[in-house]
């Protein structure tokens, strides 16, 4: 489960994750503390300490003014983009414009030339979750009558069954950002024997999810991570207390990889395969979080004058790693978030997104689900990496990260393995959108 790569100062992705593919989904102690402190002894009859308003109070009582973090959506996020990159869109103030206005299949750049057909496996993919959705079910099956379509009968179906809407940011704005993520492959065992001497671990027995809704309806969409200490609930380790031995991890190794700096992206990106000495390759997948906010090394390396802002994508810090090994756990230690993983069947499908499907290299993304309904297909207008070359082609929204946040806003996903990772490490691109929506389907508002 991006969004997924190459930022000056930001280096993160979706979801991410996301998980599901990409994604993260921690950063939201200062708010849900507010919350716990009624379910937590020990707070009654203190007066709450003086802390800044975007930071997390020491103490039970949380500060008033604080706002909440956005929600953790998904794992899926991508290496190119850090959350203070991506737009926000606060739901307490209201945007100047909707964020889907009508538009015609005819404003799409380039609707007539993109081979759409490549994304006809993609959306019947996506029919697998939807198709007993109300407004998804005709749609669905209309699809599931039509058997390997070429281009022009897939564009007739989209024109009969779907109506193109044009996303806008809430400045009335169509340019959004458009990053990249893939699915690593890393090399690996079943046992700690060298070179393979960095764990993937599941979820440690004392990592707490705390779910506030009941409490605080407000924080339907947050999670809150922590452990006992105690009889109090206090944040799980950090990523440096968890390689430090701190946390109750031992045993619960899924495998053991060859490079610390590819795991580190592994957990950005939130899935991936690691390939065995025997050649089997085992599939691992977001599982949980231990909520500390995702801390750029991008930006870390570029502060330190180590990088230049132009040098800090995925590739450029994976050089700085190899150059530089014995700072390197230092470097990792700068960003507390932490990403433990489970195992998933084999399969040779892509990487399974957050619609619950697998994703399809160059015609799935992740995007925002407040703005995009998961499983639509969209008109994506942006340009290839690094180039003016347009890329314009229809994709399926299928995943959701972290750092997706907005109307237009999107994580291209670009497949398995090294080439796409070196595509979407480069991808940090303008472009527009169209959310393509059943017949009679409202738009999110």
């Amino acid at each position: 489960m991006r969004a997924a790569i190459a930022s000056a100062t930001a280096i993160s992705t979706r979801r991410i994750q996301k998980p599901s593919m990409h994604a993260f989904r921690g950063p939201i102690l200062a708010y849900a503390l507010a919350a716990l402190g009624a379910l937590v002894t020990g707070c009654a009859g203190k007066a709450p300490p003086p802390c800044p308003a975007a930071a997390p109070c020491p103490a039970c009582p949380a500060c008033p003014e604080a706002r909440p973090q956005p929600p953790d959506v998904s794992p899926s996020v991508s290496p190119s983009v850090s959350p203070s990159v991506s737009p926000s869109v606060s739901p307490s103030v209201p945007p100047s414009v909707p964020p889907l206005a009508p538009a015609g299949f005819d404003e799409l750049p380039g609707w007539r030339v993109d081979d759409v057909a490549e994304a006809w496996g993609a959306l019947r993919a996506g029919c697998r979750a939807l198709r007993f959705r109300e407004h998804w079910r005709t749609p669905c099956e209309r699809a599931a009558a039509l058997e390997a379509p070429d281009a022009a009968a897939v564009r007739a179906f989209l024109e009969a069954n779907f109506v193109p809407y044009r996303a806008a940011n809430p400045d009335g704005s169509t340019q959004g950002l458009v990053t990249g993520y893939y699915e690593p492959l890393l090399r690996g065992s079943r046992e700690r024997r060298a070179p393979f001497v960095h764990p993937l671990y599941a979820p440690p027995d004392d990592l707490l999810v705390v779910d506030l809704a009941a409490v605080a309806p407000e924080t339907k969409h947050l999670r809150l991570r922590g452990r006992l200490d105690g009889r109090r609930v206090v944040p799980y380790y950090s990523r440096a207390e968890i390689e430090g031995g701190a946390a109750g991890v031992a045993g619960r190794e899924l495998v053991w990889v060859d490079d610390a700096i590819e795991a580190f992206f592994l957990q950005i990106q939130g899935s991936g395969r690691v390939r065995l000495e025997s050649g089997e390759e085992v599939r691992v997948g977001y599982a949980d979080q231990n909520g500390h906010p995702y801390q750029s090394i991008g930006r870390v390396l570029v502060e330190q004058g180590e990088l230049k802002p132009g040098e800090a994508s995925m590739q450029g810090i994976q050089a700085w790693a190899r150059s530089n090994p014995a700072r390197l756990a230092e470097l990792l230690n700068r960003n507390p978030s932490y990403v433990f993983f489970r195992e998933l069947a084999p399969g040779d499908g892509g990487p399974i997104g957050a619609l619950g499907v697998p994703l399809t290299a160059g015609r799935s993304i992740a995007v925002d689900p407040r703005f995009v309904p998961l499983g639509a297909p969209v008109w994506l207008a942006t340009t290839r990496p690094n180039t003016e070359v347009p890329l314009e082609r229809l994709v399926l929204a299928q995943d959701t990260g972290g750092a997706i946040r907005g109307p237009v806003r999107a994580d291209f996903f670009w497949g398995t393995g090294a080439e796409p990772g070196a595509l979407a490490g480069r991808m940090r691109q303008q472009g527009r959108m169209w959310v393509l929506l059943p017949r009679g389907m409202p738009a999110p508002q």
